[in-house]
């Protein structure tokens, strides 16, 4: 019963820790131009891969015609 009360608050210590520091961490945008232009290229890059390697774009073709195959070269 005692281990279990140990685990249990273990558990619990390392939530609590996890949260504390998700907290603190702050979630701010980028302060600069060149990391504003960077997430602006991974957002970008997102939203066309999303679009490339959706289940409509990838069942829909042939196996070598898909963006996968010619990324791969």
């Amino acid at each position: 019963m005692i281990s279990v009360l140990v685990l249990l608050g273990l558990l619990t210590a390392a939530v609590v820790l996890l949260v504390v520091k998700l907290t603190r961490r702050g979630s701010g945008s980028t302060e600069n131009a060149d990391g504003l232009l960077i997430e602006q290229a991974r957002r970008g890059q997102a939203g066309a891969d999303r679009t490339s390697f959706s289940s409509l774009a990838m069942h829909n073709v042939p196996p070598t015609m898909s963006d996968s195959y010619h990324r791969r070269r």
